[in-house]
């Protein structure tokens, strides 16, 4: 079956040190102290290492071929948003990941698909780059589930969001400055507990602040098969309907009225979570995503999809066409 992987990261290869280029910050930078290896560092200290195929093509087109993928969908990583530097100098570096990105598509149009990175912090510049990426064929923009501790329903972000309905630009929502994980550094914590819950305050934040009541058409989908949400979405419901006075405060809709409404990634690394996300929302919002290249992804794109017990259809539509209705393709 023809297959879009949903959800894939890529950095360049060869990075500026931006911290020095500004005079402050922890930007990413990347020392490439092995073949084929490289250091990602923030600021002077080391956050992890990556392989070439994390900025590599045709090393990536050729994991590909292994895998049976014959579409990436390509964002930057999101340690790379910069949601904390001054809006303009967060613009430059947006600007030189997304020329990255357009580079590769063009390259390769038949292989990936970009979505951009824009400074959140500053709505009216973050419009302006979506616009600049969005007319060099892109497809949509990759962002956080919060911006610097601020929820997605702010108003503030309203103009962006009208900005990205009107243009047609999909939305990958992903976990970044997980909530809490100051203090959960030991047992990769932030990674384990700390992303699903992002996903689901995320979700919420849009639910409840009306957000989907605001802009219908807005194309929008949740990594990592919609965080814990989707687990918890009847004690979210109960909660709305037992405490409308702190829930239902800016949205008087049962929170389980938008399911369907929205996508997510197939990343949910169990058989049975995958069909219980299906019966939920539906085969036709759920999109194969393997969070490729990183170890917490999946070790074969599209395994869990293709070995589950579901209708072929079902996997039909999941690897591939929820993905094409997502990108408008």
């Amino acid at each position: 079956m023809f297959t879009i992987d949903s959800h894939t990261h890529i950095i360049p290869k060869n990075l500026p040190d931006f911290s020095n280029k500004f005079g402050y910050g922890e930007f990413i930078n990347l020392i490439h102290h092995q073949e084929g290896k490289a250091m990602m560092m923030q600021g002077g200290n080391f956050f992890r290492e990556v392989v070439s195929n994390c900025w590599d093509p045709e090393v990536r087109i050729s994991q590909m071929k292994q895998h049976a993928i014959d579409m990436q969908v390509i964002c930057t990583i999101p340690v790379m948003f910069n949601y904390w530097a001054k809006a303009n100098d967060a613009l430059y570096v947006s600007q030189f990941l997304n020329d990255d990105i357009a580079t590769t598509v063009s390259n390769y149009p038949d292989k990936f698909i970009g979505l951009a990175s824009v400074p959140l912090q500053d709505t009216s510049i973050a419009i302006k780059e979506l616009e600049r990426c969005m007319s060099n064929n892109f497809k949509g923009v990759q962002i956080g589930t919060n911006i610097n501790n601020l929820n997605l329903n702010e108003a503030q972000f309203d103009e962006f969001f009208s900005a990205c309905e009107s243009l047609g630009a999909s939305i990958l929502v992903h976990p970044w400055q997980m909530m809490g994980q100051e203090n959960m550094n030991k047992y990769w914590l932030p990674w384990l507990v700390g992303m699903p819950a992002e996903i689901s305050r995320a979700i919420c934040s849009m639910i409840f602040g009306g957000v989907f009541e605001k802009y219908k058409n807005l194309k929008v989908c949740f990594a990592h098969g919609g965080g814990s949400f989707l687990p918890t979405i009847s004690r979210i419901e109960h909660g709305w309907d037992c405490r409308p006075d702190l829930v239902a405060i800016d949205n008087a809709n049962n929170p389980k009225k938008y399911l369907g409404k929205f996508w997510v990634d197939s990343h949910v690394c169990d058989h049975k979570m995958l069909q219980y996300v299906i019966d939920l929302v539906g085969a036709e919002k759920v999109m194969q995503g393997s969070d490729y290249p990183f170890p917490l992804g999946e070790s074969i794109a599209g395994e869990l999809v293709r070995s589950a017990p579901i209708k072929d259809s079902e996997k039909e539509m999941i690897l591939a066409l929820s993905a094409k209705a997502w990108l408008g393709l």
